[in-house]
């Protein structure tokens, strides 16, 4: 009996600290960021390197050259898009933490508490 009521705090304290938008967040953390940070940056590398294929197929010494340099751009875009979701996750952590003279500190942590709480 006692472990269902754990489960149930655990529940509630997630909707109370999130305030009806566990959901979004869950959505947010669990599925658009691993998207991003790892479906984008990968995406971006294959299409470089079927461009690159292209290119040498080709055997156009031009068309080369510029294959390279959209690679060479593609795994910088694809690095900036990785750390893109790390700094933003540091961000939100950071205003969840921020507190103005005129709000409560529950109200000031509320934001960390419910980003923290989703797992």
């Amino acid at each position: 009996m006692e472990l269902f009521q754990i489960g149930k705090k655990q529940v509630t304290f997630e909707s109370d600290s999130c305030k009806g938008l566990g959901p979004i967040v869950r959505l947010i953390k669990k599925g658009l960021f691993p998207i991003i940070q790892i479906g984008i940056p990968i995406l971006l590398i294959v299409m470089g390197t079927i461009d690159l294929g292209k290119a040498v197929i080709s055997s156009d010494e031009k068309e080369i050259k510029g294959a390279q340099s959209k690679l060479i751009k593609r795994c910088i875009y694809a690095i900036v898009i990785f750390f893109m979701v790390t700094l933003v996750t540091i961000l939100m952590s950071l205003v969840g933490v921020s507190k103005d003279d005129n709000v409560s500190e529950d109200q000031a942590t509320s934001w960390s508490t419910c980003w923290d709480s989703i797992k």
